[in-house]
């Protein structure tokens, strides 16, 4: 028997894109906001600098979950 590796189903990406929108991305906001907050003030243009590049870096490990969530399911097409 050869197992394939596909990745992740459709239904658990978007299960887990769940879980990481409603919860890790709050945490995360919180982590973030926490250790600036610890650091002295920037200046107000470097802070808007900063929380948008944090912004965009904390998807990137997670590109792979999020890829086609707002598509239709494929699997559903095959099995009709």
């Amino acid at each position: 028997m050869s197992y394939e590796n596909k990745g992740l189903s459709y239904k658990a990406r978007r299960r887990w894109s769940l879980v990481i929108l409603l919860v890790g991305m709050p945490l995360y906001v919180v982590a973030v906001v926490t250790v600036l907050n610890l650091l002295d003030r920037p200046p107000l243009w470097l802070e808007f600098v900063i929380y948008v590049a944090l912004g965009i870096v904390w998807v990137l490990p997670f590109k792979f979950v999020f890829r086609g969530v707002g598509k239709e399911d494929p699997e559903a097409a095959t099995k009709e």
